[in-house]
């Protein structure tokens, strides 16, 4: 794994927080310990994946919960290095939303097409569990991470906290939107497709299976118009 300083260039998320984002300490804390336990890990928030042509071509974001400690903590790309990315990448091949080979490292040579990917916190917690003035804290990053994405028109957000927290970003009422695997609504003039968290515990235990989440986003290509790769 390359360090910061040689990852490949992506494209630049306008709505990216500071390396050293200060606003919550608890997080801020844990990054320092995994800086000193693994220094050539990210261990930085983790900027909004992007495609090649940029915020304009985005059609579909996807919006995870935070980083996972050896996957995009580790490697500074959402849903890289962890189970969780080798569902949600493939899926999103398979539905024509990106190209090219995901080998589970920022420098491979998987592209987005028309989608970009985001999480609600953008530092990895403890436990992988950011507590609630945390997931308020981070929606000063998704809040303007959705207004930069001038041609927007579907989110598919992944688990309740997820979907709670761009519902609320987007100045709804989660009595408007509630989450359920599968559900569809639209708010603010967006469709909002929610999908139960594509995490090795819920594929593991049959909460989620690999044909529930390609329902989800086969739905939301329709709705784009958007034919398979």
């Amino acid at each position: 794994m390359a360090s910061p300083a040689l990852l490949p260039s992506r494209t630049p998320d306008p709505a990216a927080p500071p390396r050293d984002c200060p606003i919550c300490p608890r997080l801020a804390a844990f990054r320092h310990l995994w800086r000193e336990k693994e220094p050539s890990w990210h261990n930085a928030p983790v900027d909004t994946f992007l495609p090649r042509l940029g915020v304009g071509e985005v059609r579909l974001l996807v919006v995870g919960l935070a980083p996972g400690i050896r996957g995009a903590n580790r490697t500074g790309r959402p849903f890289t290095g962890d189970y969780a990315g080798d569902l949600l990448y493939a899926t999103l091949k398979r539905f024509g939303f990106a190209r090219g080979e995901f080998e589970a490292r920022p420098d491979d040579s998987l592209e987005l097409v028309g989608a970009a990917i985001t999480n609600a916190v953008r530092c990895v917690p403890p436990e992988n569990k950011p507590v609630g003035a945390e997931i308020n804290a981070c929606r000063q990053f998704l809040v303007p991470t959705i207004a930069e994405l001038p041609n927007l028109a579907a989110i598919v957000t992944l688990g309740r906290i997820a979907h709670d927290s761009t519902v609320r970003a987007l100045g709804a009422k989660l009595s408007a939107a509630p989450f359920s695997h599968g559900g569809e609504h639209d708010v603010a003039g967006l469709r909002i497709a929610s999908s139960y968290h594509c995490s090795r515990y819920n594929t593991n235990t049959g909460r989620l299976t690999e044909a529930m989440f390609a329902d989800v986003f086969r739905s939301v290509a329709g709705f784009l118009g958007v034919s398979p790769g």
